[in-house]
């Protein structure tokens, strides 16, 4: 299984409740904070909530 860099790129300032949580969640609580994470559909779908504020890329 893969690995995804998750990478937060926009504030979080302003945004719904559901997304700043997400990104908590996801260990993201700045702007360009970087976390890796295993790539399964739990991550996946995480990371479709919010791809407005985060960059994503695949890592070996």
């Amino acid at each position: 299984m893969g690995r995804l860099k998750v990478q937060q790129v926009r504030s979080i300032i302003g945004r719904q409740k559901n997304q700043r949580d997400t990104l908590r969640s996801l260990g993201l609580k700045r702007i360009g904070d970087v976390v890796v994470k295993e790539d399964r559909p739990e991550i996946r779908g995480m990371l479709a909530t919010v791809p407005h504020l985060i960059d994503v890329e695949e890592v070996d």
